[in-house]
């Protein structure tokens, strides 16, 4: 069973069982259609339209499960604690939390709808894998129902240091609903060492490598037939696996779509249609702050006014999805950007050659895959990042083995792909350097370092994210050493904060 914030399909047409539906692109789908067909599969979610109740149905297969939310459900739990309190404070405070207890009354209750839906269909020991921060209450709730229940969860996003994330009033409750699963994976061994110390500081229960030995008392061990240790003290224990599962996307569908030889041809008009720049940079993201769209474009503008490129030999497209745009600090974002892009193409473009191409919109994958084809130069600045999977489609579509990636230290990607030129985006003229260096590189280096990047994306794929922590979720022994990974720890008394 997959637990998710959204539905794998997107509504289409029509209603009730006229309705038609269309799989959603993603990594995520694509990685677990198989598994969930071959295993009776369920996925829970909501459809994505409000104040709209569905029966189950079935999609390519797979049995589905919507999750009815109101428009008030949506502003509160969905725009407000999801994505204006968790969103920011778990990617560094880059914009300011706001923390309203009306919001987390939501997000509990759309946690518990979420969950009862999954009691109600779960069978005896099935396997229930929830995904993301929208559901962090959702393990616990299941553990205390359904002790024969094996829980995985996903965190997608980073998972803050303790000072960070301490700032949250609800935080033992978070930490507590993760507990409930069997394992929690995280993007980065870094996440994975922050939960570890949030555990620690608010609880005090033993961590030792990837494993957290929860305490039972004495209902809960009776009823706790998996997994069940006896700590030293005599006390019965829960172990919890809590480590890195970097997630990855379909890289063997990126390198077919870069073959196709329609796809290779809109890549060249692409360029004819820019202009034919010398050099062409890319940046593709959601038009969110936490990924440092204007620190790329501050960068890029200082390059023209000082004169180390042109508008008519170098041109940036900037693709920026619309996202959550009835968040205020998205639309503030947005306003930014623009003027941003309004004032250096005003300053620096010339007559058939535009500075920077602002396209606020999405595209199709194929759409996508000619982009990456076309273009030099891939920026990826995330100030903060739980992974970034554009920087793999970039290095997946690269059948050429040419290109460079310029990508940020701070997205977790940057753990696996150190053949790019790794940056701080905070430091501004860094990240010119790098842009004046992958300019410049020699077709001898840029071939070098992206068949590097390559063998470890296409080696490293979402099918084998997905088979690996599954296995490690199935695993009856979580002592195996396969499932440690060292993580930093201290000893720490638990410390006594009010109104958790």
């Amino acid at each position: 069973m997959i637990v998710s914030n959204r539905l794998p399909v997107d509504h289409v047409s029509g209603e009730g069982k006229d309705a038609v539906w269309r799989t959603s692109p993603g990594g995520l789908v694509a990685a677990l259609e198989p598994v969930m067909r071959e295993r009776d599969g369920v996925w829970i979610g909501w459809p994505g339209m409000p104040d709209v109740e569905l029966e189950p149905f079935k999609a390519d297969g797979i049995e589905l499960v919507p999750i009815p939310l109101s428009a008030d459900e949506v502003r509160d739990y969905y725009e407000g604690f999801s994505n204006d309190t968790l969103w920011p404070l778990y990617h560094d405070v880059i914009s300011t939390p706001a923390y309203h207890r009306e919001w987390w009354e939501a997000y509990q209750r759309v946690n518990r709808r979420f969950a009862d839906a999954a009691l109600a269909v779960a069978a005896p020991n099935a396997i229930v894998w929830v995904h993301d921060y929208q559901l962090q209450l959702v393990p616990k709730m299941l553990r205390d129902a359904r002790p024969d229940l094996i829980i995985g969860f996903f965190n997608h996003i980073p998972f803050p240091p303790y000072g960070i994330y301490s700032q949250l009033p609800w935080r033992r409750q978070i930490i507590d609903g993760l507990l409930g699963a069997d394992v929690i994976g995280f993007q980065r061994v870094a996440d994975a060492g922050n939960f570890a110390r949030a555990v620690r500081r608010l609880h005090g229960y033993e961590t030792r490598a990837n494993l957290i030995s929860v305490p039972l008392d004495e209902t809960q061990a009776e009823m706790t037939l998996r997994h069940q240790a006896t700590a030293r003290r005599g006390q019965p224990v829960r172990t919890v696996l809590a480590r890195p599962f970097p997630i990855s996307i379909d890289a063997q569908e990126y390198q077919k779509l870069a073959a196709d030889p329609y796809i290779r041809a809109r890549a060249q008009e692409i360029r004819q249609e820019l202009g034919n720049p010398r050099v062409l940079m890319l940046g593709v993201d959601r038009l969110d702050y936490t990924k440092g769209i204007r620190h790329r474009m501050k960068a890029f503008g200082e390059l023209l006014e000082e004169g180390l490129i042109s508008a008519e030999d170098v041109a940036l497209v900037q693709v920026a999805s619309p996202s959550r745009e009835r968040v205020d600090a998205y639309a503030q974002l947005r306003d930014e950007v623009e003027i941003t892009v309004s004032r250096i193409n005003g300053d620096f473009s010339q007559l058939g050659h535009a500075a920077i191409h602002y396209l606020h919109q999405g595209y199709p994958r194929e759409e996508m895959v000619a982009l990456y084809l076309a273009a030099d130069v891939m920026l990826v600045t995330a100030l903060r990042d739980g992974m970034n999977l554009v920087a793999k489609e970039y290095v997946a579509s690269r059948i050429d083995q040419d290109g460079v990636l310029i990508l940020s230290e701070f997205a977790g990607a940057s753990d696996e792909l150190r053949q790019a030129l790794l940056v701080n985006p905070h430091d501004i003229d860094g990240l010119k350097s790098a842009i004046v260096h992958a300019i410049r590189m020699p077709q001898r280096e840029r071939m070098r370092r992206m068949r590097a990047l390559r063998k470890r994306v296409l080696t490293h794929d979402v099918q084998r994210w997905s088979a690996t922590f599954l296995d490690a979720l199935v695993r009856a022994d979580h002592h195996d050493p396969a499932n440690h990974i060292d993580i930093p720890r201290r000893t720490v008394a638990p410390l006594d904060y009010g109104g958790d």
